[in-house]
């Protein structure tokens, strides 16, 4: 059974990763076909994830919510739920997640699309204060053609739009055939039983290393940098023999902007951070974080109510939470440096067109290591849209994209450096940017310096961490992304 287990692991992780793979193939917009901003897995009958994509860990954490909620509607193999309610199973409003039932369980995906409405093109303006200001929100819903249609006729680019969702539906279809496949060559019962205990393999893998850890409680406090003034997020970790549980008691009320998060996103962020700490390098399902808890009070800035607006929280918020946990961890722990602890959200658009991109930075060092400079840190996983390919296709072009050299802090091991990237934008449109560690540098360990705070630039004048403004043709954007923090006293 050993042999056979492993062989039916990796076929369920090669089915994930294959969803992952077409939908990246047969999207049309450059986020999802150049940035990757996507996910796939695969879930058992009960809802548990057990395979996952190397894609987005603020996409993965957050799917047995979705799971659930469409799980409610009943799904006969072969239909499909579409949700991006971060009230019911989302993160913000442009991920959309698309369900679907297999002949043993269910297939997700979820895809950043560059724009579902709101107030401002790409859909990630930086003043909502509710989230019907973010978008068209869609619960658990059955995705028919009226549906689709729907969701196409309250987006900007429609086509684009449209094209996506079908990549999305694409990947899913090969999913249900792939898993029909493999449930025919090894039988239904057997293969059940493999999820059941591949789920039950990183569980107990997982309580094992949690359980060589030392018990005990610490706290750590860190900010966000909000429109009007600064929310604290603070964090209690508790461990006790093979359970960690995360306490967000004392954190600031919900914001009346964008930076909330529902409680799906909180946990995903945790559970990175756990399986970080723990076993890195374990295949992932959803049996690794059955170990953790997360708990915060109802109405904060971490477990947001209806209808608070989120787009920033899946992104920003979300980078904080790990930063804080990790620094909670990090009184009995050897744990990295701070890294950039932002996604540089960057939207730009108008009626026609609409272009989003995370922009990477610095990582923390490590207690041995130097951080890598120039990449995506913590909550997100993405790539950078190619310059070939993003004056191709948009009416931008780029005239500076380097690394931000001794941006990273000094240290026994150096942080990674951040990056600088200049747009130029060639027609009027609109500019949103959501970004954090523009006030706030990102903490160095153990002595070593913090790294450099970001910046964000408009024909040289130095903006807000989030803004939205009008643009001219000519006018020249500039992102300065933060360096990652050193770790232990310079030699």
């Amino acid at each position: 059974m050993d042999v056979e287990l492993q062989v039916i692991g990796s076929a369920l992780r090669a089915v994930a990763e294959e969803m992952g793979a077409v939908l990246i193939r047969s999207a049309f917009s450059a986020n999802i076909k150049e940035r990757r901003d996507c996910s796939t897995a695969i879930f058992d009958e009960a809802g548990r994830m057990i395979a996952q994509a190397e894609h987005i860990p603020v996409h993965l954490g957050a799917m047995p919510d979705a799971v659930a909620a469409a799980m409610s509607l009943g799904l006969t193999p072969g239909q499909v739920c579409v949700l991006n309610d971060p009230y019911t199973g989302g993160t913000h409003l442009p991920d959309v997640t698309l369900v679907s039932r297999t002949s043993l369980g269910y297939a997700v995906s979820r895809a950043h699309h560059a724009d579902v409405g709101g107030m401002e093109p790409a859909s990630l303006p930086a003043f909502s204060r509710e989230l019907y200001q973010e978008g068209l929100i869609i619960p658990p819903v059955r995705l028919t053609g009226e549906v689709l249609e729907l969701f196409v006729a309250n987006a900007r680019n429609p086509d684009e739009r449209r094209g996506d969702l079908r990549a999305q539906m694409a990947a899913h279809r090969l999913a249900e055939r792939r898993i029909g496949e493999l449930c025919a060559r090894r039988g239904r019962e057997r293969v059940a039983a493999a999820m059941d205990e591949l789920y039950a393999y990183s569980e107990r893998m997982v309580r094992a290393a949690i359980a060589a850890l030392p018990d005990g409680r610490w706290s750590a406090e860190d900010v966000v940098e909000a429109v009007d003034g600064e929310l604290p997020i603070r964090a209690t970790v508790e461990i006790d023999g093979d359970r960690i549980h995360v306490d967000f008691a004392g954190t600031a009320p919900q914001d009346p902007y964008n930076l909330n998060c529902p409680l799906s996103v909180t946990r995903s962020a945790c559970y990175f951070v756990v399986r970080c700490l723990t076993e890195p390098d374990l295949p992932a399902s959803g049996g690794a974080f059955a170990a953790v808890t997360v708990t915060a009070p109802e109405g904060c800035l971490v477990n947001a109510c209806p209808p608070a607006a989120v787009v920033a929280g899946n992104t920003e918020t979300s980078s904080r939470i790990v930063d804080v946990v990790f620094r909670a961890f990090g009184e009995v722990l050897p744990v990295p440096a701070m890294g950039q602890g932002t996604m540089n959200n960057v939207a730009l658009g108008s009626s026609a067109f609409t272009y989003y991109e995370t922009v990477g930075g610095g990582q923390g060092a490590c207690p041995d290591a130097d951080g890598p400079s120039g990449v995506h840190v913590a909550m997100s996983n993405t790539l950078i849209t190619p310059v070939e390919a993003l004056e191709l296709s948009y009416p931008l072009r780029v005239e500076r994209w380097e690394l931000r050299a001794g941006s990273g802090g000094a240290g026994a091991h150096r942080g990674g450096d951040g990056v600088v990237r200049e747009l130029r934008v060639l027609e009027d449109c609109r500019l949103s940017v959501l970004a954090e560690r523009r006030t706030h540098a990102p903490r160095g360990a153990r002595g070593g310096a913090d790294g450099a705070r970001g910046r964000t630039l408009v024909n040289g004048e130095e903006q807000a961490a989030k803004m939205t403004r009008q643009l001219a043709a000519g006018d020249v954007v500039r992102i300065e992304t933060p360096g990652g923090g050193g770790f232990g006293e310079p030699g």
